[in-house]
């Protein structure tokens, strides 16, 4: 198993202290996820922790209302941040979000300079954050924000089970 902090496959033992850390922001980006659920948007939720650890940004999935391919979580939240900081630039803030980031979100991570990106549950599928690719920590771009994986990455990931069991079997 990977270190959380350097990639999948750890998710760390309990009472460790850098997942537990994020436990908090974690569960409010889970409220976030739970939201776009009851929307029958696909559960991701996200938050934009300034570098005091205070929330500037939430967002959660919207695609489906918003008809808008970039609507993810994350691309909601760190807007809703940059707009709060008044500026582009999220350096020294740490976007927590329920679901490893596909490459369009790490992309946008990277631009805007976050120090941190943490995910609970791991993409196979699509994950940029290490799973599938590791835009976050491509060595030929100009950024890489610290990574800190799998944050109650199962109660992430049965949110989604069930979404999608749902909508399988309804």
């Amino acid at each position: 198993m990977a270190d959380p902090v350097t990639g999948p496959g750890g998710g760390g033992a309990a009472g460790d202290p850098v997942l537990d850390g994020f436990v908090p922001a974690m569960r409010l980006a889970l409220g976030e996820a739970r939201e776009a659920f009851a929307d029958g948007e696909i559960p991701v939720g996200a938050v934009v922790l300034d570098a005091s650890g205070e929330v500037i940004g939430t967002g959660r999935n919207d695609r489906e209302r918003s008809a808008d391919p970039t609507g993810h979580a994350e691309i909601v939240a760190m807007r809703a941040a940059a707009s709060a900081l008044g500026e582009w630039r999220l350096s020294g803030c740490t976007l927590v979000v329920t679901l490893e980031p596909c490459t369009m979100c790490a992309g946008a991570s990277v631009q805007a300079r976050l120090a941190r990106v943490v995910y609970g549950a791991v993409d196979l599928k699509a994950g940029a954050v290490g799973s599938l690719w590791d835009v976050v920590r491509d060595r030929r771009l100009n950024h890489r924000p610290e990574v800190v994986a799998e944050v109650l990455a199962d109660e992430c990931g049965a949110l989604l089970t069930e979404f999608f069991t749902h909508r399988r079997f309804g």
